[in-house]
């Protein structure tokens, strides 16, 4: 009996030290934060995120090179609408689309070679200074042609012309 009682005591105390033993190999994990107020600047992360979509929203899925000619509802060949959206009200003078994504943008005829609801960003003096963005929301042209509606077919001829550009699409079709 002295031996079982002397094999319990030992085998419990050394269960305490194996308890022991492991609860001391217990590693803290630790992040170092090199900031004098020890804090997450939150402004700072959600402007590098704006920016990192910025620089996918930006990036050109193709780049082409044609005409840019300028055109408006009441043309000798246009009917009112436009051929991607006949619903849209144009004859209003109506020049901008607000698109989801891309905010306000001009509404460009294009071929087929574009698809209806992309968005071109092109570089012309004669449309404004610095980038334009614009929406395929119409047909009516050959080729990588674009064709910018304009309030009227006067400022068309008097202030876009026809000019080569070359241009990117930054979003094909309506994604």
């Amino acid at each position: 009996m002295k031996v079982v009682n002397y094999f319990i005591r030992m085998s419990i105390v050394i269960f305490m030290f194996i308890v022991a033993k492991s609860s001391s190999d217990i590693k803290i994990a630790t992040v170092e934060n090199n900031n004098v107020n020890k804090t997450v600047n939150l402004t700072t992360m959600a402007m590098k995120i704006i920016e990192v979509e910025d620089t996918i929203k930006y990036t050109p899925v193709a780049t082409y090179t044609g005409d840019l000619t300028g055109y408006a509802y009441n043309c000798p060949l246009c009917n009112g609408t436009l051929g991607c959206m006949p619903k849209y009200n144009i004859k209003d003078g109506t020049t901008t689309y607000k698109d989801y994504e891309y905010g306000e943008v001009k509404i460009v005829a294009s071929s087929k070679n574009i698809a209806c609801g992309s968005i071109i960003r092109f570089k012309s003096d004669r449309v404004g200074e610095g980038e334009q963005f614009a929406i395929v929301l119409d047909r009516g042209v050959g080729g990588y042609a674009l064709d910018l509606l304009t309030p009227s077919e006067e400022y068309a001829s008097k202030y876009i012309g026809r000019s080569k550009i070359t241009y990117d699409v930054l979003r094909s079709g309506w994604e």
